[in-house]
């Protein structure tokens, strides 16, 4: 089965025929940086790292862009307000640069912890001024864009397919564009905004041939991944909220500049949601990532993720976290019993579970049929192995393979090798063993005076901690499933 992308543009899915045989180009906004990053942002570029992982492991050589705004974003998203980074430099009473390198450095500790791959670029919109008022002049000059006082706005009239990414109509921009600007500076409300006058003292601001000021927050996207990626590229991708107006400039302005399609396939992921309830930091449940990772280890977040299909809404929940942590250790604990089990002589038919996951993920990366596979799988695999016949040698590859290939390295949810520990860290690893031991202990004494609800909390505790008990009839083991 050949992969299948469902285009956000044509609204259906269509087979992936890239530009260059062989090569795929990907360009996914990444975030603004003026605060830590959440479980939005994890959903996100945990989805689209698994597109990129996918891509590759199909055989393409991917070039992957993600940018890093860190000018131009306004508070209202449109063309008003303050900048976001400005804003929060403000309220911590120091430098915009210092406000994007700070959380720039946060965001990357995040999603390294998330085991998301760093993108082949990662741009910054400060470091491409020059390029945005390229872009910019070229409008200018093809009529498409015109200066007002300082600011040159993108004319929406002169490019009559604006809007076909959202299906929002010129009237609609209309009407979004009089709500937040009643000015009369644009010749139409539905005008957005290229570049900004900077106002006296304002903390980030250039040279451009307008005057002083700083690019809109539409241009970056344009100029970056044109330049990385030449004038179209094969997949954009980012969040529902960004079709309108984000994407729908883009197109409109990158078009207008090159007489050629922009993107060929728009990907759009979902929302997160808190118990039913739309996550936003204006309703103070945003969860941010590092609180999360205090009590979660990363990796049953990544799993949380991908156990919803990057197009449907995730909703967090305790009893949802607390599943998947349950779920995740159950495949890891195969993961270990292939790895450890003697061979013995017994067949198993992998190859049949293998296509059934290749189908899924190339039915528009479809993660959950993806991870259920995986469980099917699973079960299988401890069939056997509890057989009288086990499984010989070669099954027993074939199995880690699968486990390997598809958990470990598609989706990122197996570990199949301990981290190297550091030299310094052996005291640490040795007070580990006996602190566990300990609690093994206590847990032992509870449930021979059967105080399982004690006993359950141990258990519950340490897994939240990242260690999985398994009770045999040799005692209780103990193994490290996930890290932190």
């Amino acid at each position: 089965m050949p992969l299948y992308i469902y285009n956000s543009l044509n609204r259906k899915k269509e087979e992936f025929k890239p530009l260059h045989p062989g090569v795929a180009t990907i360009y996914v906004c990444g975030p603004t940086v003026y605060g830590h990053a959440h479980l939005g942002h994890a959903k996100s570029y945990v989805s689209f790292d698994v597109v990129v992982k996918w891509l590759r492991h199909l055989g393409y050589a991917v070039k992957y862009i993600q940018n890093i705004t860190d000018v131009g974003h306004l508070t209202d998203d449109a063309d008003e307000g303050e900048d976001k980074i400005a804003k929060q430099a403000r309220l911590e009473k120091t430098d915009p640069m210092e406000i994007a390198q700070y959380y720039t450095r946060s965001y990357y500790e995040d999603m390294d912890r998330l085991g998301v791959d760093r993108p082949n670029i990662a741009p910054t919109a400060t470091g491409h001024i020059p390029e945005q008022i390229a872009l910019i002049q070229t409008l200018i000059e093809k009529g498409h864009a015109y200066e007002t006082n300082g600011n040159v706005y993108f004319s929406v009239s002169s490019f009559s397919s604006y809007g076909k990414l959202s299906g929002r109509t010129d009237q609609d921009a209309l009407q979004s564009g009089g709500r937040v600007e009643s000015r009369s500076e644009k010749r139409h409300a539905s005008d957005f905004a290229l570049w900004k006058k900077a106002e006296p003292g304002h903390l980030m601001q250039w040279d451009s041939p307008w005057g002083t000021g700083y690019p809109g927050w539409h241009a970056e996207c344009s100029a970056m991944a044109m330049k990385y990626l030449g004038e179209t590229i094969d997949i954009h991708g980012g969040g529902m909220e960004n079709k309108f107006p984000h994407h729908d400039c883009e197109i409109a302005q990158s078009e207008a500049a090159t007489g050629k399609p922009y993107v060929r396939y728009w990907m759009h992921n979902n929302m997160v949601t808190v118990n039913g309830t739309k996550m936003g930091k204006s309703l103070k449940n945003s969860v941010n990532l590092k609180d999360l990772f205090q009590t979660i280890p990363p990796i049953v977040i990544r799993f949380f993720i991908l156990q919803s299909h990057y197009r449907s809404p995730l909703d967090f929940s305790e009893a949802a976290i607390k599943a998947s942590q349950s779920g995740l250790g159950k495949l890891q604990e195969t993961w270990q019993a292939l790895t450890s089990t003697t061979p013995g002589s017994g067949e198993l038919d992998a190859a049949t579970y293998e296509q059934r996951f290749c189908d899924a993920m190339n039915d528009d990366f479809n993660t959950p049929i993806a991870i259920s596979v995986l469980f099917d799988f699973a079960k299988a695999a401890n069939t056997a192995l509890n057989s009288e016949k086990g499984l010989s040698e070669n099954a027993l590859k074939e199995c880690r393979r699968i486990f390997e290939s598809y958990g470990h390295d598609v989706l990122g949810i197996i570990q199949t090798s301990e981290a190297p520990e550091p030299a310094d860290n052996v005291a640490g690893k040795e007070m580990l063993d006996d602190v566990v031991s300990i609690l093994l202990d206590l847990r032992k004494q509870a449930r021979e005076n059967k105080d399982f609800k004690q006993s359950d909390l141990i258990r519950d505790r340490l897994a939240q901690s990242g260690i999985t008990l398994k009770d045999t009839k040799d005692g209780t083991e103990w193994s490290v499933s996930s890290y932190k």
